[in-house]
């Protein structure tokens, strides 16, 4: 059911003219959806960062103590124009991480209201720059990363699954979704059985996993290489992130037309809508508490590996 909805957000993303209006439009005659956006200036142009909320029957907002899921749709543009004519690859987290918050709001309109509170953010930019990156260039954004952690990872988010494409490298070599393993306060933590158990069922297929390493857990501006952006709500928030990798099995840019697949953006919706069933029910954590615990206690504190660090000469 969920590649209907891909497939109308997905149509409406692929304009010249998108913007956060058209967006939280969608959502303006559901009764228990916020929907907002604000248009935000930076150095190379200006983005959209819409916020919707799909409110919970027992959640923090209906004065109630069940779990809320953040959902961060990470890119750097919906389009690269006027130099890429077209919807670009690097579109497809703000168009899984919008379908999510329609299907979610259809969901409670028909009765199927989650116990849980929903944030869903993501930003709407169909004219954002490129930039070289190997081994094939990179959309880049109108705004740094620091503005976008700041409007998309938000205080009310207990855990947060973050979904970026994550085609430009030779990595990972799958056509579909991908699992990171748990990201919290500076620490790789190991796979989270539950995600992968729900990433089986909603797949029909084994679970797929991608490897995380130092560099992309830090924030960007520290001059190492990062794979993208998709871990970045990591270094904004203590609560443990995961990150939902839509990807291919050859090197694919992300300024690249024609490359987006509505059956794969519809993998990342359904794992997403399965994954905030159980743990807005509170059926599951993001992590092992005590292992982690246990973690901090045998070696510290990681939080260094959240901020710029201190660089020497």
């Amino acid at each position: 059911m969920s590649l209907k909805y891909t497939m109308e957000v997905m149509e409406l993303l692929d304009d010249a003219s998108a913007n956060g209006e058209m967006v939280t439009a969608l959502f303006k005659d559901f009764t228990q959806c916020e929907a907002s956006y604000e248009t935000v200036s930076g150095d190379r142009g200006s983005t959209d960062f819409v916020k919707i909320i799909v409110k919970g029957s027992e959640g923090k907002l209906a004065g109630g103590s069940a779990p809320s899921l953040g959902i961060v749709g990470r890119l750097g543009g919906l389009g690269a124009r006027p130099s890429r004519i077209g919807f670009v690859s690097d579109g497809d987290g703000a168009a899984a991480a919008v379908t999510i918050a329609l299907k979610l709001a259809n969901m409670t309109e028909k009765g199927d209201r989650l116990p849980g509170d929903v944030y869903i953010t993501t930003h709407i930019c169909p004219n954002a720059p490129t930039e070289p990156h190997e081994p094939v260039d990179f959309m880049g954004s109108p705004v740094d990363i620091l503005t976008m952690n700041q409007y998309e990872v938000l205080p009310e988010m207990e855990a947060v699954i973050s979904i970026d494409t994550t085609k430009g490298n030779k990595v990972i070599n799958h056509r579909g979704i991908a699992l990171s393993p748990t990201v919290k306060e500076g620490y790789v933590l190991k796979f989270n059985d539950d995600l992968l158990r729900i990433m089986e069922m909603t797949t029909g297929d084994l679970p797929v996993t991608f490897a995380v390493t130092t560099q992309d857990i830090t924030p960007y501006g520290n001059d190492v290489y990062h794979i993208n952006s998709i871990l970045q709500p990591a270094v904004a928030t203590d609560a443990p992130v995961v990150g939902l990798a839509i990807t291919a099995k050859t090197a694919v840019p992300g300024c690249g037309t024609g490359a987006s697949h509505e059956v794969d953006v519809a993998q990342a919706v359904r794992f997403c809508i399965e994954a905030a069933k159980e743990f807005t029910q509170g059926q599951f954590e993001f992590y092992d508490k005590p292992e982690f615990n246990h973690l901090v206690n045998l070696y510290g504190s990681m939080k260094q590996l959240q901020t710029l660090g201190s660089a020497k000469s």
